[in-house]
């Protein structure tokens, strides 16, 4: 099982960025395919973008691409979030998550362990 901590979010202004990360602790994180999910209140989680464990193939949804990029550095068990353009309706508690599935789509239900999130606020 792999433990997930999120850090990096804030407040920011319509059209500027952020840089999210997660700190990945357990056995085998390099194996993992890891996430991000993002929730906004009212809303039901979304799938936002994943990378595979040989950093080989990304997947975004349709919202974000072109705007957020997703990355990860396995020596240091760590997951990143490049959020540029961000927009209102970004604003939500971004979550970290990881999947033993290793081909895609991914969805929400493809990640069973999430870490507790990161509040992104965006004023317009």
């Amino acid at each position: 099982q792999v433990q997930l901590v999120e850090s990096g979010g804030g407040l920011v202004q319509a059209g500027g960025s952020l840089r999210l990360s997660c700190a990945a602790s357990g056995r085998a994180f390099s194996t993992y395919t890891m996430g991000w999910l993002r929730q906004a209140p009212g809303k039901e989680r979304e799938f936002i973008a994943a990378i595979r464990w040989n950093e080989g193939y990304t997947n975004y949804a349709d919202s974000v691409k072109g705007r957020f990029t997703i990355s990860r550095d396995n020596a240091k068990n760590t997951v990143y979030l490049q959020m540029n353009n961000l927009k209102p309706e970004d604003a939500a508690v971004y979550h970290c998550a990881a999947s033993r599935a290793g081909v895609g789509p991914w969805t929400v239900g493809s990640f069973p362990y999430w870490g507790r999130g990161t509040q992104v606020t965006v004023s317009s």
